[in-house]
């Protein structure tokens, strides 16, 4: 159980046969290898951000595959643990778009708690081995995830990083919503289109056009005092 709205929306979701396989498969895989992130935070993009409470969408592919890493939020790891290089680039460009400086803690709960989905493609992953449950269904069942955020009236920011994300489009056909996209803050691609993209300014002000509170994207600490 998630324990907010998304549980009777994904009532229906949960019993279809496609998602029972995952969930074998799945539950196969944590008894017999190292599994990420945790079980019990699988679903932790759903549980911290309820889906009435959906602003803004940062789409990632599959978890952090090294030990203490994932903990079910698309680029965002434990505090505790080094930033990866991805989330790096991601405050760089946050610090050039807000002059904020750069966090030291990589744990980006605070975003999920003010609305921002951090949904990855696939929700789970061997340990060292990248992309390894990327065919097990869980591609399916995201998608899903993302048409159910397409039906929504109340505007939603679609951040699509990389070409992967940039595939999701077709999902998103409501005119309520902003679709961004660039290419991905991986140090492959970041200078690509990643850096000077105004994505997180560009979001703020869409949010404000249409009377719904802005997201502050410094990175608060779990006592909630600005880092």
């Amino acid at each position: 159980m998630i324990e907010n709205d998304w549980d009777m929306i994904l009532e229906e979701e949960f019993k279809k046969d496609y998602f029972l396989k995952i969930k074998e498969f799945v539950e196969d895989e944590y008894k017999r290898k190292t599994i990420y992130p945790p079980k019990e935070e699988v679903f932790n993009a759903f549980k911290l951000c309820p889906l009435n409470e959906v602003k803004v969408l940062i789409l990632g592919q599959d978890p952090y595959h090294e030990k203490g890493q994932a903990h079910g939020l698309a680029f965002s790891t434990p505090e505790g643990n080094p930033i990866p290089r991805s989330l790096k680039n991601i405050f760089k460009e946050i610090k050039e778009e807000y002059n904020y400086p750069i966090p030291e803690s990589g744990c980006l709960e605070s975003w999920a708690k003010q609305g921002v989905f951090l949904l990855n493609t696939v929700l789970t992953v061997e340990e060292g081995n990248a992309n390894s449950h990327s065919k097990c269904g869980w591609q399916t069942f995201t998608d899903n995830v993302i048409k159910i955020l397409n039906q929504q009236k109340n505007p939603i920011v679609f951040l699509l990083w990389g070409k992967q994300a940039e595939f999701k489009k077709e999902f998103i056909t409501n005119p309520n919503h902003l679709i961004l996209t660039s290419s991905h803050p991986s140090p492959f691609s970041a200078r690509k289109g990643f850096f000077g993209c105004n994505h997180f300014k560009l979001a703020n002000e869409f949010l404000k056009e249409n009377n719904l509170e802005e997201i502050d994207w410094r990175i608060r600490n779990k006592q909630e005092k600005l880092i």
